[in-house]
């Protein structure tokens, strides 16, 4: 089960929020933004609305300042829809009182873990009866309280270990391996670091004991470091739900706290690999390691939802959608954790165009052609960008220099030149000019189809489209009048730009490269121009 869309209404950090993440919820959301602006708050209200209509996690009320108004029904501040796993959306009245599962199990709707994690020892004296995990009775109620699980947790692993004895009739080494194996292989991929002994409460020795792979010797769970007892924490409690909670809604708070960046990506990995499928990860965050992950190994898994610094939540109604996966994005994100280091975030592949070379004084890209690119393949090529660098000659001279610098610093890093067909100062160059050029260069080397971008960005496809969306007359008959589709390959169409904006129905004075750059934020994966496009440089034909 995932959900598909929250709406929150005057309830902590929110007048009116709505989160919508579209008809194919991902299985991770993860929630990035600065430390105040909401993400937690979210989190509470799925608890929230999930104790009003009789789910369960821990043992404590909602706070009451938590309401912003003296309005306190949850059911008129709160509104959740859901997609069950045979694609049904369901809203909470029929989730809770009709669904033939979870209406009689409401308490396993959510799973929830607090930053305030507080595990510094682990040594039971006594053997006692704990509520099954499926009761969801222990730990924290809401992002206030502090989430101590790792007791119980410790009696619930010892019960099993001797229900899994018991019932197959094995020997208790043998039931360690098959109880611990799992637990154990999402450690080792996390920490150098493995559970080797279940302790013996009867024995005085009530806790759990590790080893490390370069040593026999042994040590308690209280020997280990903070970090280390988060991730051991962590895994333990997803380990024991794993069952009873395949289709569950996991929260979880900022659960790399005291994790160093490494491990925070590895983390996440094994977190994802302990929920099923079939259920959701809501996890508020700014970690790095987290981050990364969500751009790399889990994109295909993920959607972000960005918490801008510049929105008045406490003030205004917003809706938030999952944001583009794109360097621009991505740069934005990653400026949360890592402020003004953002810079040291460097792409995979770098493509020199002609156009303006000095940057903005804010040092963003100034260039036409750069700035058209990018928002053309941000968001399929993500790790490329597309750079100013001068005109046809400077590009060659440029790239080397590049090349020969970056090289050393970025093995890795691809750096393509990206050239217009009129390189040969204006002259006419055919289609078997363009062929013969690239024929005898080196491999870095690109060159468009057509003369000039412009000749994209003025095809018929995309300002038919500019019309469409501004609700202007697309005049077919005299484009084509004027332009045929040669003349889109060969002419120069840039100095035409008052006759498209006559054919676009614009009366009024506009900026010319403005207009040009919100063309292309038009061009998408399915029209033949990207594709023409695409073809010229990632697979240089």
């Amino acid at each position: 089960m995932k959900v598909s869309k929250v709406t929150i209404k005057d309830f902590k950090r929110f007048k009116d929020l709505t989160l919508d993440l579209g008809e194919n919820p991902a299985k991770i959301i993860a929630l990035v933004g600065t430390n105040g602006c909401g993400k937690s708050s979210v989190l509470d209200a799925f608890i929230a609305c999930g104790r009003d209509f009789g789910g369960r996690i821990g043992d404590f009320s909602t706070p009451g300042i938590f309401y912003r108004t003296d309005n306190t029904n949850v059911r008129q501040l709160i509104s959740i829809d859901y997609l069950d796993n045979d694609g049904n959306t369901i809203d909470n009245n029929n989730l809770y009182f009709n669904h033939e599962f979870y209406k009689n199990n409401r308490e396993v709707i959510f799973s929830f873990r607090s930053p305030y994690r507080y595990n510094t020892e682990l040594n039971i004296t006594e053997i006692k009866a704990t509520n099954p995990i499926e009761k969801n009775s222990d730990g924290a109620s809401c992002s206030l309280n502090l989430d101590s699980k790792v007791e119980n947790n410790y009696r619930r692993l010892l019960g099993f270990y001797n229900q899994v004895m018991e019932e197959e009739d094995i020997k208790p080494s043998e039931a360690r391996i098959k109880v611990i194996g799992l637990l154990n292989q999402s450690i080792r991929n996390c920490l150098d670091l493995e559970i080797v002994n279940l302790g013996n409460v009867e024995r005085n020795n009530g806790t759990l004991s590790f080893k490390k792979s370069d040593s026999d010797i042994t040590f308690s769970f209280d020997s280990l470091s903070a970090g280390e007892k988060e991730v051991v924490d962590i895994l333990l409690d997803l380990f024991l739900r794993r069952k009873k909670y395949e289709n569950s809604i996991f929260l979880l708070d900022e659960p790399e706290l005291h994790i160093n960046t490494a491990v925070q990506r590895k983390l996440i990995i094994e977190i994802d690999k302990l929920i099923g499928d079939g259920g959701q990860i809501w996890i508020a965050t700014h970690s790095i390691g987290f981050l990364r992950a969500f751009q790399e190994e889990l994109s295909g898994k993920c959607q972000v939802i960005h918490f801008e610094d510049n929105m008045r939540f406490a003030s205004e109604t917003i809706t938030l959608t999952p944001v583009a996966n794109n360097r621009t994005t991505w740069k934005s994100i990653f400026s949360t954790a890592l402020d003004d280091l953002t810079g040291l975030i460097a792409p995979n592949r770098i493509i020199y165009c002609e156009g303006r070379d000095e940057p903005r004084r804010d040092g963003s890209e100034r260039g036409l052609d750069a700035q058209v690119l990018n928002n053309i393949f941000n968001a399929e090529y993500p790790d490329t960008v597309f750079v100013s660098s001068g005109g046809n000659t400077e590009l060659d001279q440029r790239s080397s220099i590049a090349l020969a610098i970056l090289g050393k610093v970025f093995p890795n890093m691809e750096i393509w030149v990206f050239k217009d067909r009129d390189m040969a100062s204006g002259k006419l160059v055919s289609e078997s000019d363009r062929t013969e050029y690239l024929a005898n260069q080196d491999e870095r080397f690109r060159v468009m189809k057509r003369w000039e971008i412009e000749n994209y960005l003025f095809d018929k496809e995309v300002l038919r489209k500019y019309c469409i969306e501004n609700q202007k007359t697309f005049d077919e008959i005299k484009y084509d009048d004027n332009f045929t589709s040669q003349d889109l390959i060969d002419l120069d169409v840039k100095s035409k730009f008052s006759l498209i904006k006559s054919i676009c129905s614009i009366p009024t004075h506009i900026n010319p490269e403005n207009f040009k750059i919100n063309l292309s934020k038009l061009v998408t994966s399915d029209m033949n121009i990207y594709q023409e496009l695409k073809s010229c440089i990632f697979d240089r034909e």
